[in-house]
């Protein structure tokens, strides 16, 4: 890790460490270009990190199936072949041009000189949306992700929420949790039905049209969980966790102030992954094109295109095209 408060030269600078962020500097280091990442997680993965790095993702190419946080071990693995220089735990805020460099300033004071920027940032900064009843229990019973399934072992667990993240965390919590229930405070879910169906054959209890009106413990924890139901009735559920998966609000940050041209908090680009701006491309789910489809692997495809037509921005005598990595010594 870089030492803060320090200048930084590199050919690109990727801002995001998510997904297609690590798969962009493992290319950009097979087009042989010196690379810095900034993330404001203190990790890399993004999401998939932050989120969900004990569940099986399927579409991956090449994998049948793969946990979350060993796609994301594959990746950084991949991305130490270009040495990238990891800025991780910082903002990216100011955005300047000097002749033909970028100086973008961090939130520690770092600056990093860039010939060209990729912006990878998922869908920004994120913050999970607060459970009114969890006020002070943060870190004391009551989580937003579950970095590790095996903290849960033998535990009685309530998840709070009916999108997918709520019933996958109920899906996987299910085989390792003394047991676990679901509270949503609708009666329809805006999960898959798939996944819906999945849960309910399992035979979880499911509480629906009702909202935790109070979690309750000591000095050693979460002990109990009140759930308040829409027609008045009142239950208590035994729990040592809640799993609030009430979803998240995101933002672009200081990004937006940078001149790009933004469309819902996704960056326009073009075929080659370019901006409106010389030198700035995006890639991943913060880009914006007709006919956009969010996955890890459109991801991977764009920060390939992208890093290739980085590098010819950076040197007009280079070949669009970088050779079959087979063929690499």
């Amino acid at each position: 890790m870089a030492e803060p408060a320090a200048e930084y030269d590199v050919d690109l600078l990727i801002i995001g460490a998510g997904p297609s962020g690590l798969f962009a500097a493992y290319y950009a280091g097979f087009r042989e270009l010196s690379v810095a990442m900034v993330d404001s997680l203190p990790e890399p993965g993004g999401q998939v990190t932050a989120m969900y790095p004990e569940k099986m993702i399927f579409d991956v190419a090449g994998f049948p199936a793969i946990r979350g946080r060993d796609l994301v071990t594959a990746l950084v693995e991949q991305a130490a072949q270009a040495k990238p220089l990891y800025l991780l735990g910082r903002q990216a805020r100011e955005l300047t041009e000097v002749g033909d460099r970028f100086i973008v300033s961090l939130g520690d004071g770092t600056s990093v000189r860039a010939g060209a920027i990729l912006i990878t940032a998922g869908i920004g900064e994120f913050r999970p949306r607060p459970l009114p009843a969890g006020d002070g229990w943060l870190g004391r019973g009551m989580v937003h992700f579950v970095p590790s399934l095996a903290v849960h072992q033998g535990q009685d667990v309530v998840v709070v929420g009916g999108g997918d993240s709520a019933l996958d965390w109920v899906l996987a919590l299910h085989p390792i949790a003394k047991s676990v229930t679901l509270v949503h405070r609708r009666a329809q879910f805006r999960a898959l039905p798939s996944t819906v169906r999945q849960v309910k054959e399992l035979g979880v209890p499911i509480i629906v049209d009702a909202e935790v009106a109070e979690l309750r413990g000591d000095d050693l924890g979460l002990q109990e969980v009140d759930i308040l139901v829409k027609n008045g009735d009142r239950t208590t559920v035994v729990a040592q966790t809640v799993v609030a998966a009430l979803g998240f609000l995101a933002d672009l940050g200081p990004l937006e102030s940078w001149g790009l041209e933004l469309d819902h908090r996704m960056v326009r680009v073009d075929s080659t992954m370019r901006t409106g701006r010389d030198r700035i491309y995006a890639a991943g789910d913060v880009a914006a094109y007709d006919g956009k489809v969010k996955l890890i692997a459109t991801g991977f495809g764009e920060a390939a295109t992208a890093v290739n037509n980085i590098a010819v921005a950076l040197n007009p005598n280079a070949h669009l095209f970088p050779g079959h990595s087979s063929n690499a010594s």
